[in-house]
Formats: C-alpha cells, sequence, structure tokens
C-alpha cells in the first residue's frame, strides 16, 4: 500500500527543496503539495483588526493556486504527479489539522519560509509543525 506523503510549499527556496526532496525520495508514493493561505483579522496596529475585501482575497488564492501549480510543474519535471490542495488558515495549525483529516503518513517540509526579523516575530511553522504533527516529518534544508 502507497504511503500519503504531504508536502507544503509557499513558493520559498526550501519548500521548493523539500518538494524536490519528496519527489526524489518518494517517487511511487502518494505527494500532495499543500498550500496554505492566511487571512488574519488581526493587526499590527491595534486589536481591533480589519476585514479583507473579496478582490483582495481573490488574488491571494490566485497566488496560491499558482504557488501550487509550480509545484506540480516542478514533480512533474521529475517524472512524479502529485495531488495539490489549497486551504485556508494559520499554517501550523491546518497543516497538523490536515494530516490528521486526511490520514497522511509523513510530511516533508522546508526549514523555514521568512527569513530575518519576519521569522522571529511570527516564529517557524516548520518548528510547530514538527512538533505537533502526529507522523513523521522530515525537514530539508
Amino acid at each position: 500500500m502507497a504511503r500519503y506523503i504531504l508536502v507544503p510549499v509557499d513558493n520559498s527556496d526550501e519548500s521548493t527543496k523539500a518538494l524536490e526532496y519528496a519527489v526524489e525520495a518518494y517517487p511511487d508514493e502518494r505527494i500532495t503539495a499543500l498550500h496554505v493561505v492566511q487571512f488574519d483579522r488581526t493587526s499590527l496596529y491595534g486589536d481591533e483588526g480589519f476585514l479583507y475585501s473579496d478582490e483582495y482575497r481573490e488574488q491571494v488564492r490566485k497566488r496560491g493556486a499558482d504557488i501550487l501549480e509550480r509545484a506540480s510543474e516542478t514533480a512533474a519535471e521529475q517524472g512524479v504527479e502529485t495531488d495539490t490542495a489549497l486551504e485556508m488558515g494559520k499554517p501550523a495549525r491546518t497543516i497538523t489539522a490536515y494530516i490528521a483529516e486526511h490520514d497522511v503518513d509523513h510530511v516533508v517540509l522546508g526549514s523555514h519560509g521568512r527569513t530575518g526579523p519576519a521569522r522571529v516575530l511570527l516564529g517557524s511553522v516548520a518548528e510547530t509543525v514538527t512538533r505537533r504533527s502526529p507522523v513523521p516529518v522530515t525537514v530539508v534544508r
């Protein structure tokens, strides 16, 4: 029975390396590239938050779809077909929920998608997923 491999992608070099690793290491397994779109109602400038316009939300979803299309093309270059999934939510929480809801057997993810001050302020999705995942996680640098 084929294993189910999940590869979260965010268009960073690290997530691309993770996808390339997964395709090379697990070419005969079911692989899904997952992109999480985050719409956060909180604001850095206060507690009242703000709402995004429908137009903005659609642009962000389109960007997510483009990221998944590039991921599929990357895998296809290695002769491997992948599934894709676009989810909404906070990345670490959404990834771990997806693992449980879809009977994922293994996760391969990049070490981080952000660098510099943003990584310090926002924390590490890779670290959180690694700590909370109910299945083995491979972190690719």
